[in-house]
């Protein structure tokens, strides 16, 4: 068979028309392939023409049940292949980019063998278990990534799953890098078509035999392309030729394919041809600016307006939905997939589909029956049919194998053909866009979310791959957005491209991306997000937690500890990732301990100090001190937190040093929830003075999240002592960024901050108390092994004392209060120069000489140090800045309470200071337990 330009007894013009009638190229073979491939140009030495799937999702948007439905049915053909036995002891191998959700999509149906794909991101730590090259690609250079070891290394069937085959190269190079270290002896290849030459398939069939191995082939359809001689010429030119036609001043893409195509700036969508259809949903003028068309009448949403002054799209603010992706689950098959956790994918996805929906704004989907036929459920699928067994006849509409085969491809031509699909039929159109080699996460939540809304729901994802656009309707790709790349690729940054989304007409875009990827660059004016909301009137942003894998021998390190098991924090407050030695004898007399501590015979870490019982006077001031500074502490909340949003992430992962950065970074997360929708996830480790920082804490970190959006965040900074301890411990921690966000920065220590100001925060007017009922963080060797996180105690017996939650709603109330007030100080604030100048640790030094104390550990700058001094070692005296006000008011009764003298002194640049006696004994206390006078 060769292929009509246009289908018999329709008026549907096969997508690879435009380039068959200028170049010649025609597909040959069975009658599926005009409905599986259109044709598309591309700038490439070795190959000019591209196949472009229309079952894929890659470039072109199909609806996620026929794309998974293809891959599934795939897989069950392969089963049947191998046999049950032969199917659990396989591995399924896809290819990266284009293949990895196929290659998913194909192990769910052989339902037994474990997945993997290729990879063309490098993952710190992890070993290469193989790699091969990739001749023809844009990008050549594979890796092999497994967190197990041994994956690839059993004797098993090989299930080698790609897009298409056009060469056999890519087959032949995996084959040969993997048989010479894990040699086996059956190989299974699959693509959605076959399209090699007899002499490829020849060569094919003499390489098995020269490796003494049995190679099976799977495919929807088989065919060639015929290529006219010099095509390959002709094809470069004609590339050359729309590029610079196309290519406007301003435009911000190009229709072009490679390296300098466009003189515009990377975003936008691209320039076509003079005939661009009459359906398109923007257009570009011959100044480059993009003219959105209006949307369709009865669309009461916020549509996207036209470009800002700079010619960049303008459109709605996206919307962060949180996923809840279920942990522990991986992302996708770069490290690994097992069917147990296809199984608890399986058993999230309608949660996830439901949240995405409700961000999405759009009506449930009908339960009808027409409605329940006219799209099978692939997201609750049974186990599929054994080999063998009779098709089910009455089975859930949920399995796909209870579908015809022809239904893995679009009937006709036009079903593929995203551009102008869909219109008038007054559901509103949906497109879940994946990334790159994030492909299965994406099409699965597309599958569940095609069961839950009432709207026309497409898939595709974004590529690296550049590809000429041309608005024919007889071409495959009618229309790209050019991006940067937003997940700063180990080849350096490069455009990225999304295609047929431009001028497709969708109402909503959800675009899926992994944590390594929602960088400032995918927010950025020019980033994917920008391009997006320029062409549609709602873009909701999913973000799925890239999978950091556990390597053999690493220590299986607990889950954090959460309320109200430990700690009196809510437990979506706070994750502890620290054990528990609440039953642990760990409290000793302060002076016990001091002296100790100053004779070098115990590290403070080791000991805890009697919890301080507030008396009523005391308990009193701390609630006057409260109400009189909660707005103050809550502007300093919101400065400090949009300024880690604006410069370090827009998802930070919060991590709090415990205990006295736990109630800011509780505070941190309701002002991003209150603010912005955000739902950040927040730890609290351990640092200790002179041990660092618990390294099992950070490979816990590491495991679950990208160490690149951890955010460490402490209550105040002193002498800034904690913040060269962070810097020094995380020298062996390279990926994470040492850099503390506080709540006051009056030592001047740090960039980011809520304050420089020294002032009384009320949580460091008292212990457990404020913090949850946790006390002081321990690491004594006895109690904590070298696999084990630091421990703390929780002190539950104090739960009628405990103004824990008093404190965070005290300040959470006054949040839209000062709201104005904090953009504006954040504005000025990131214009600003915020170098930390450490004045703080030059007047800890002159202090520590001047009063002959000659160690600066002994200084406790600040009024949260100082009030600390006082609750928990024996203090010897404070300084008060001269005039310091209520400020001050907890420190003079603490003071006056433990009989320490409270002198007024001229030029400090704190409010207050502690000093620890220098030569503590307790013979240097009198007989009434108070500290002597200052000599």
């Amino acid at each position: 068979m060769e292929q009509p330009t246009e289908r018999e007894n329709t008026n549907v013009v096969w997508s690879g028309t435009w380039v068959a009638e200028r170049l010649g190229v025609g597909l040959v073979g069975d009658d599926r392939l005009p409905e599986l491939l259109g044709l598309a140009l591309r700038r490439n030495p070795k190959r000019a023409h591209l196949l472009v799937s229309n079952v894929l999702g890659k470039h072109v948007p199909q609806s996620p049940a026929v794309v998974y439905g293809a891959g599934y049915r795939l897989g069950e053909r392969v089963r049947e292949l191998l046999g049950d036995d032969a199917a659990r002891r396989a591995v399924v191998l896809g290819y990266a980019e284009t293949a990895t959700g196929l290659g998913h999509s194909v192990a769910d149906g052989v339902g037994l063998a474990p997945y993997l794909h290729s990879t063309r991101r490098p993952v710190e730590g992890v070993p290469r278990a193989g790699g091969f090259e990739e001749s023809h690609s844009h990008a050549t250079s594979h890796l092999l990534l497994p967190e197990d070891a041994g994956l690839l290394a059993g004797e098993g069937p090989l299930v080698l799953v790609d897009d298409e085959f056009s060469t056999g190269n890519t087959v032949l190079n995996t084959i040969r890098d993997l048989h010479e270290r894990y040699p086996r002896e059956w190989y299974v290849i699959v693509a959605l078509v076959d399209m090699r030459s007899e002499r490829d398939r020849a060569r094919l069939t003499e390489f098995a035999q020269e490796i003494g191995a049995r190679v099976d082939l799977v495919a929807l359809a088989s065919g060639t392309v015929r290529l006219p001689e010099g095509v390959l010429e002709k094809g470069q030119a004609l590339v050359a030729e729309f590029e610079s036609a196309t290519s406007l001043p301003n435009a911000g893409a190009d229709a072009g394919a490679g390296a300098g195509a466009g003189a515009g700036a990377p975003g936008g969508v691209a320039a076509h041809d003079g005939s661009r259809a009459a359906d398109a949903a923007d257009r570009v003028t011959g100044s480059g600016a993009v003219e959105p068309v209006p949307f369709s009448a009865g669309d009461e949403r916020v549509r996207a307006d036209a470009p800002d002054a700079d010619g960049r799209p303008a459109g709605r603010t996206p919307v962060r939905v949180e996923l809840g992706w279920p942990a522990g689950v991986p992302d996708g098959g770069r490290h690994g997939f097992s069917p147990g956790h296809r199984e608890q994918l399986e058993a999230a996805l309608p949660g996830m589909a439901a949240r995405i929906a409700e961000a999405l704004e759009i009506a449930p989907a009908r339960q009808s029956a027409a409605c329940s036929a006219s799209r099978p459920d692939v997201t609750s699928r049974p186990a599929p049919a054994r080999p063998g067994a009779a098709e089910p006849t009455a089975g859930p509409a949920s399995d796909p194998a209870s579908r015809p085969a022809a239904d893995a491809a679009p009937r006709t031509a036009a079903d593929a053909v995203s551009p102008g699909t869909g219109r008038g039929s007054g559901r509103p159109r949906v497109l879940v866009l994946g990334f790159e080699e994030l492909m299965y996460a994406p099409l699965r939540l597309g599958t569940a979310l095609e069961q839950v809304v009432d709207a026309d729901v497409q898939y595709s994802t974004t590529t690296r791959s550049p590809v000429l656009a041309v608005d024919d309707p007889g071409y495959a790709i009618r229309s790209r957005l050019v991006f940067p790349a937003h997940d700063e690729p180990s080849d350096g940054p490069g455009e990225r491209y999304a295609y047929n989304v431009a001028g497709a007409g969708f109402d909503a875009v959800v675009a899926v991306v992994d944590s390594v990827a929602d960088t400032p660059r995918l927010h950025a004016p020019d980033g994917l997000l920008a391009q997006l909301a320029g062409h549609t009137p709602h873009v909701v942003l999913a973000v799925v937690p890239s999978y950091v894998p556990v390597l053999e021998g690493a220590p299986m390190l607990p889950d954090p500890l959460r309320g109200p098991a430990f700690s009196s924090y809510a437990p979506d407050e706070v994750g502890w990732l620290l054990q528990d030695l609440s039953e642990a004898e760990l409290e000793a007399p302060t002076e016990e301990r001091e002296e100790a501590i100053q004779s070098g015979g115990a590290h403070y870490a080791e000991s805890l100090p009697v919890e301080y019982q507030p008396s009523p006077q005391y308990q009193e001031l701390f609630k006057a001190a409260l109400d009189t500074s909660a707005a103050r502490i809550a502007r300093a909340v919101g400065t400090v937190t949009e300024t880690v949003l604006a410069e370090r992430s827009p998802r930070p992962v919060l991590v709090s040093l415990a205990r006295a950065g736990t109630p800011v970074g509780v505070l941190m997360r309701r002002w991003a929830q209150h603010r912005h929708g955000l739902d950040l996830p927040h730890y609290a480790v351990s640092i200790v003075r002179g041990r660092g920082i618990d390294a099992n804490a950070l490979r816990w970190l590491e495991q679950h999240h990208d160490p690149a959006d951890v955010v460490f965040v402490d209550g105040w900074t002193g002498k800034g002592a904690i913040t060269r301890e962070l810097a020094a411990a995380l020298e062996e921690f390279p990926g994470f960024n040492p850099e503390i966000a506080v709540l006051a920065d009056p030592g001047g220590c740090v960039r980011t901050y809520g304050t420089r100001e020294d002032f009384l925060i009320p949580s460091a007017c008292l212990n457990s108390t404020v913090s949850g009922l946790i006390s002081r963080t321990v690491l004594r060797a006895d109690l904590v092994g070298p696999d084990d996180f630091h421990g703390a105690k929780f002190y539950r017996e104090l739960a009628d004392a405990d103004v824990s939650g008093l404190f965070l709603d005290t300040v959470a109330a006054r949040f839209d209060e000062v709201a104005d007030a904090v953009d504006a100080e954040v504005k000025e604030l990131l214009a600003a120069d915020r170098a930390p100048t450490w004045e703080g640790w030059a007047a800890v030094e002159r202090i520590s000489e001047e009063y002959g104390i000659h160690d600066v550990n002994l200084v406790k700058p600040g009024v949260g140090e100082a009030t600390r001094v006082l609750l928990r070692r024996v203090p010897w005296k404070i300084l008060a800045k001269r005039g310091a006000g209520p400020d001050l008011d907890h420190v003079r009764l603490l003071a006056e309470q433990r009989g320490v003298p409270v002198e007024e002194v001229d030029g400090l640049p704190y409010t207050c200071v502690g000093l620890i006696h220098p030569q503590y004994t307790r013979g240097a206390t009198g007989v009434d337990g108070k500290a002597v006078a200052s000599q």
